[in-house]
Formats: C-alpha cells, structure tokens, sequence
C-alpha cells in the first residue's frame, strides 16, 4: 500500500548538534554518516565521530598513531580524544582535507572508460600505504565481522587471511552455497592459492579504498584516506591493491570491466602477480559476503556472490 509523504515516519530530531554545542562546538554540523557511524563538523580543525558500530580502541588509535608518523604524502586520522555519553561512544578526531574523489558507485552512475586521474590516485594511495611496514598493532586488530585477531595463531599473512576465510565460510556460507555453484570446492581451491602465495612485505592495510574514503585535492590529487578499520590490518600490499581494484565500482552498469582495468593496471604498475590479486579478490568476497546482510535481500551479498562466479581461482580451471 503506498503512503502519502505525510505519513512517512519522520526522523527524530538529531540530538548530537546541542550535545556539542554544551561543550563549546556551537557550530557544530553534521557532514557525513556511514556503517560506522554520524560524523560531525565542530571548527577549528577538529570533527566528531558518533559511533553506531564497533567502537575504536586503544589499540585503532595506536594503529592511526603508527600510519600517521610515517609521513605520508597525504593526511590520516588522528584521534585527539574519546568520550562517552549514555552509552554511545563519540571521538574527537584532526579534520581532514579535500573532497571525496567521487560518490559510492551504488548511487552516482559511473561512465564507461575510467578517468586517468582517478587511475593515478588510486595508484598514489596504494604506493603511499605499501610504504608503511606493518606494525604490531596492526597485527592485533581485529576485521569487522570476526572474533580474534587477523594475525592470531600465524606468522604469515597468506596463512592468517586463509584462516579467516574458513571462520567466515562457516558463519552463512551455507545460504552463499546455494548461489554460487561448486562452492566447496571453490573454497578449498582459493584455500588452497592463499596458503601457496609466496612471502610478501608485510605493510599497512586499509581494507576499504572505495572512492568516498579517498579525499582529492583541487587538481585530484589525493589529500586524505579516511574511515581505517573495516579490515584494517597489516598484510600483503597485493591484497590492497586486489580488494581496491574490486570496490572502485561495485554496482555500476560498467563494474566488471573496470575492476578488470584496475586489476590489470594495478599489477602492470606494482608488480604483483594477476594470481595474486584473483585470490584476493575471492578472499575479500568470502570474508565480507554477510557483514550487511546474511542473503541475497542484502546488496553487497549479491555483489560477493557474483565476484565469485567469475573468479578464475575460486571457479574451475
């Protein structure tokens, strides 16, 4: 039954203005939302966070700490502060500079051919944040949708990833079972690249370079990476660079193709092996599938459904 606008549910009256307004923010405006929480412009330099999902820890802020004093070409997060109040958790956090490089692909229509300069942005990030070895925070940290530390039990990155693809098959893969088909044996097969993949620098992982994490400047040059700790860890920089050329454009009419570019470019410029980066990509699939939605209702379950289909790794030789 269709309803007129007039009896839509409307939103409650946002609270978190005032909130910080009773503490010195009189200006303070909401600027952005997104799985982890409402980001909040205060002045000055400085924004808040409103966490709704998985709180940062200590242990986050000591992750922003070590990327940060690398020196990166482009700004990080920096926790300054973190409060509490009934129960929410809010941080005071370094505004960062630019844009986004362009909008989620789910709501903004990309063309066919891929500007170079996101090409060259992206490009930019991947090699600014292979050049920060991994640290032992960032071996500690947990990835959004698990229990224990990625790097608990391992020495290796390859064996760790391998791990946490058989932890998440087991949460639904069930339900993913029955739209992919040959699925167990494409989860030994891709078990099975992962332990085979030969040792790699072990260097920081952002895990979720989609576009709108990725802040340009004026001339698109990149001025900030935001949003660490969806699957924030240390790790093999190929699997950046895999999971990247995958999320630039996920539910657009040309997705497939441009992850096909990206891949390409990414292991023409960087020097990893195309294997590789497919491996990756089924990892990510399988790790992720359930973390919005465990079925099909859910759009980025579709999305890893239809990643593997056509991986060459996951899928029969």
């Amino acid at each position: 039954m269709e309803t007129s606008r007039s009896d839509e549910t409307r939103p409650a009256a946002d609270p978190w203005p005032d909130y910080f307004a009773d503490r010195g923010h009189a200006q303070a405006r909401r600027v952005g939302a997104g799985v982890e929480g409402v980001v909040y412009a205060l002045g000055a330099g400085r924004v808040a966070k409103v966490w709704a999902g998985r709180p940062p820890s200590e242990l986050i802020r000591q992750v922003y700490a070590d990327i940060a004093a690398h020196g990166l070409p482009f700004a990080t997060p920096e926790i300054l502060d973190v409060q509490e109040h009934q129960g929410v958790v809010v941080t005071y956090e370094r505004e960062l500079p630019g844009v986004p490089m362009r909008g989620d692909s789910a709501h903004e229509e990309y063309e066919r051919e891929l500007p170079v300069r996101h090409k060259n942005t992206l490009l930019a990030v991947l090699r600014g944040l292979a050049s920060v070895p991994g640290t032992d925070a960032m071996r500690r940290l947990t990835v959004q949708g698990d229990d224990r530390p990625l790097w608990q039990g391992h020495d290796r990155f390859q064996d760790a990833l391998a791990a946490l693809v058989a932890r998440a098959v087991a949460r639904n893969g069930a339900v993913l079972a029955a739209r992919v088909p040959d699925f167990d044996a494409g989860v030994r097969r891709t078990l099975n690249a992962l332990r085979s993949l030969p040792d790699a620098p072990v260097t920081a992982i952002h895990g979720d370079l989609v576009p709108p994490n990725i802040h340009v400047d004026t001339a698109g040059r990149p001025a900030a990476v935001i949003d660490f700790g969806f699957c924030t860890t240390a790790g093999d920089p190929a699997f950046e660079a895999a999971v990247a050329a995958a999320v630039y454009d996920m539910y657009g009419p040309h997705a497939q193709e441009h992850t096909a570019e990206l891949t390409r470019f990414f292991a023409q410029e960087l020097g990893y092996s195309p294997a590789a980066l497919t491996v990756c990509q089924a990892a990510y699939a399988l790790t992720t599938y359930d973390l919005f939605g465990p079925d099909e209702r859910d759009g980025h379950f579709r999305w890893c459904a239809e990643q593997l289909r056509r991986n060459r790794v996951f899928g029969p030789a």
